[in-house]
């Protein structure tokens, strides 16, 4: 889960050495992307629909592995 996050805000942001994602656990897994404050804007998009997405692709993979993801944006 943790790479396809990576791979998804690379593809998206302007500097993609700047990405990075932690995996922490609490009710489930958490996530946490963060990105250059230039590409925060790109990573949530507008009024959120970018960041959705993501979250919706997480959660199908998460049901698929029988388990539970949370992805916080930073």
């Amino acid at each position: 889960m943790k790479e396809l996050v990576e791979y998804i805000a690379k593809s998206i942001v302007d500097e993609p050495d700047e990405v990075t994602v932690t995996e922490g656990y609490g009710d489930g897994v958490v996530l946490t992307l963060h990105v250059a404050p230039d590409d925060m804007g790109k990573v949530i998009g507008k009024q959120g629909r970018i960041a959705s997405a993501i979250r919706a692709l997480l959660k199908v993979a998460a049901i698929k592995q029988g388990s539970r993801i949370t992805l916080n944006i930073e």
